[in-house]
């Protein structure tokens, strides 16, 4: 699972909005850690910071990234409601901390994680004994590592990085390991 690069913030650019250049070097690095896993199938939400940050790695792989619309970032609230930035982590820790809470127009924790888990597990049933590589964002990829194991929670969020990388065995879809791969 990678989330995506390094990315500002731009109100209502949501899904449009890029890496910057220091997501874009590394975008490079994303590469140097996963070709050599010998990837077999890339996908990525649909969001254009997730689908630049694995685009090197499938570029160099000869493969296209299939977007998957399930591995979008959370909706957080109404485009119209804002959230403060410095209330920013007080609402996701919210989302964590009851599962069932959502902001006006925006998705709870257990929304976002049937999504994301479905989507998931989906790839894992069409693609048994495969090397994938998914592109997503901080939020949904703590949510399915939640699904795993409850240990993924905010305190997980609040840690992980732009990008990161976490490599995830599994055997007969039951996980088995993970292990964060991005360099610090």
């Amino acid at each position: 699972m990678v989330r995506h690069a390094e990315s500002q913030y731009i109100p209502g650019q949501e899904k449009a909005r890029g890496i910057s250049e220091k997501g874009r070097q590394d975008a490079v690095k994303v590469k140097d850690l996963l070709l050599p896993e010998g990837i077999d199938a890339f996908f990525s939400s649909p969001y254009q910071r997730a689908v630049q940050t694995l685009e090197p790695a499938a570029r160099a792989a000869g493969k296209e990234i299939a977007i998957i619309d399930e591995l979008r970032e959370r909706t957080l609230a109404a485009d119209h409601v804002q959230i403060p930035s410095e209330q920013f982590a007080d609402f996701k820790k919210r989302l964590y901390n009851d599962f069932r809470h959502a902001f006006p127009g925006g998705e709870s924790s257990e929304e976002a994680q049937r999504r994301g888990t479905e989507a998931f597990m989906q790839l894992l049933r069409r693609h048994p004994g495969k090397k994938l590589a998914l592109g997503t964002h901080g939020d949904i990829m703590t949510l399915i590592l939640n699904f795993f194991d409850p240990k993924f929670g905010y305190a997980f969020w609040r840690s992980i990085s732009m990008p990161d990388v976490y490599k995830l065995v599994f055997e007969d879809r039951a996980l088995q390991a993970v292990t964060r791969c991005w360099p610090d």
